[in-house]
């Protein structure tokens, strides 16, 4: 299973991804209490956030060029930091200026994480796509606790107190990090000194890389698709109270803890793309259940098990990009078509939004449903004409 290291270290990483999410979900919760506290607008504070999360994306790049500088331990400590220091400023916010800057850097902070975490994880676990179906545990975990933790904290306190979840979790993990992962861990200092340009276009076109981050780019806009809106889809469509479409919403990011790393699992057994299909399968049949099911029991229930199972391969789409990466390009390389590919997806909030509010629920989950056929049909086609094989890949 590693090839250097255990458990503890999946463990350790884990958590850290686990506190980058909080940190991006907890202000969610808050947003009518910024508003008054501010005296702004909805779109204003949307507009913070979506630099937020625009931010994360962004830094997804130089959080791998700096891991292949000095190592993915030092970066993964210092998004820790970062995290920290960015949470202490948001509830600090003596303005809403202060404050959008702080999430902002909050995001960027979250953002450097990312690339050096799953680099980390590729150099030492064999059965990779094991290890990053556990490693997102971390993200389901941290959807079921962080807005509960948010609203908790703002509702005994005040809405300040709501942003300081991440500051609470983020020490504690990077003492844990730093406790755990040596300070000499293999690969550290392991790049070059310049980004070569050419070489980063040559990546990006590579066929086996281009198709992956394909299936990324699509895939991430229905996961942002799913996140925005789902649970006003159920109220509005589906039918459902408010109280049970949370219900149905948390209980779907319960199922990944399982369904993700098991996939995961799959992925090393039967190969990557055979996994993916199924998972993006599922999501089609889970969504035709909303869609269909005219809100009966049966239909929720197997519905939200399916989408479960549908929102699962993030793990093993992020391993199919390590297959194709050489080791030294798995910092630089990967943090690249991270950056671009969430720029791209993020893009599924705003589409599914302005469908839902022009068309209706129906049509914006119903095109969530035929990307999602889309990709199985790519996926398919890739295996008949041998896209992966044209740049010598496995």
């Amino acid at each position: 299973m590693t090839r250097s290291g255990g458990w503890d270290l999946l463990g350790v990483t884990t958590a850290a991804f686990f506190v980058t999410m909080v940190a991006r979900l907890a202000p969610s919760p808050l947003v009518p209490d910024v508003i008054d506290a501010f005296g702004v607008t909805t779109g204003t504070v949307g507009l913070a956030l979506s630099g937020m999360w625009a931010a994360y994306a962004l830094f997804q790049f130089p959080g791998g060029i700096v891991a292949d500088r000095i190592g993915e331990r030092r970066v993964i400590l210092a998004a820790m930091a970062g995290i920290t220091v960015a949470s202490l400023a948001l509830a600090s916010a003596p303005t809403f200026g202060v404050f959008a800057v702080a999430a902002v850097a909050l995001g960027a902070a979250a953002g450097l994480y990312f690339t050096a975490g799953t680099s980390f994880l590729t150099a030492r676990f064999e059965n990779t796509g094991r290890a990053l179906g556990v490693h997102e545990i971390g993200a389901s975990a941290a959807g079921l606790i962080a807005p509960v933790a948010s609203a908790a904290a703002a509702t005994r306190f005040d809405w300040r107190a709501g942003v300081l979840v991440p500051a609470a979790v983020a020490p504690v993990v990077l003492a844990l990090f730093a406790w755990r992962v040596p300070a000499t861990a293999a690969g550290d200092g392991r790049g070059e000194a310049v980004v070569d340009v050419g070489q980063l276009f040559a990546l990006l076109t590579r066929p086996s890389i281009a198709f992956t981050t394909l299936l990324a780019m699509v895939g991430f806009f229905t996961w942002q698709s799913f996140a925005s809106f789902f649970p006003t889809f159920l109220v509005d469509y589906v039918g459902l109270t408010t109280g049970r479409a949370s219900l149905v919403f948390g209980a779907v990011f319960a199922l990944t803890l399982v369904t993700a790393p098991g996939l995961g699992w799959v992925s090393d057994a039967t190969g990557r793309d055979p996994a993916l299909a199924a998972s993006f399968l599922a999501g089609v049949a889970g969504y035709a259940c909303f869609l269909f099911g005219a809100g009966g029991p049966v239909a929720v229930v197997a519905g939200t098990g399916l989408v479960g199972l549908g929102l699962s391969w993030p793990g093993a789409l992020n391993s199919r990009f390590m297959d194709h990466l050489a080791a030294d390009e798995r910092g630089t390389g990967f943090g690249l078509v991270r950056t671009v590919v969430l720029l791209v997806s993020s893009l599924g909030s705003g589409v599914t939004g302005t469908v839902a509010e022009a068309v209706g629920w129906f049509a914006a989950y119903a095109l969530v449903g035929a990307l999602l056929t889309a990709l199985v049909a790519l996926l398919v086609a890739n295996r008949a004409l041998g896209t992966d094989a044209r740049d010598g890949s496995s």
